[in-house]
């Protein structure tokens, strides 16, 4: 099943987004956080660095849009 094509502004953004508070929740899970909420804050960062992954792998392979030159009417 191929998926919908995202414009690439919106991929870089959604990649810059979940990279940024994948090590903003590693670094207060590990470094800032108290022992009762150190284990939940660096798994939800390890979870974001995953979705980000997903997101550069879609930007990295998607096809881009080219129009249909089929559709267009002709000038007459």
């Amino acid at each position: 099943m191929k998926m919908k094509y995202i414009s690439p502004i919106r991929v870089k953004v959604l990649m810059i987004l979940f990279y940024g508070t994948s090590a903003m929740g590693m670094i207060m899970g590990l470094f800032i956080a108290p022992p009762s909420m150190t284990v939940i804050l660096t798994l939800m960062g390890v979870i974001n660095f995953g979705l980000g992954a997903f997101f550069t792998y879609i930007f990295l392979t998607q096809i881009p849009n080219i129009p249909d030159k089929r559709k267009k009417k002709k000038k007459s």
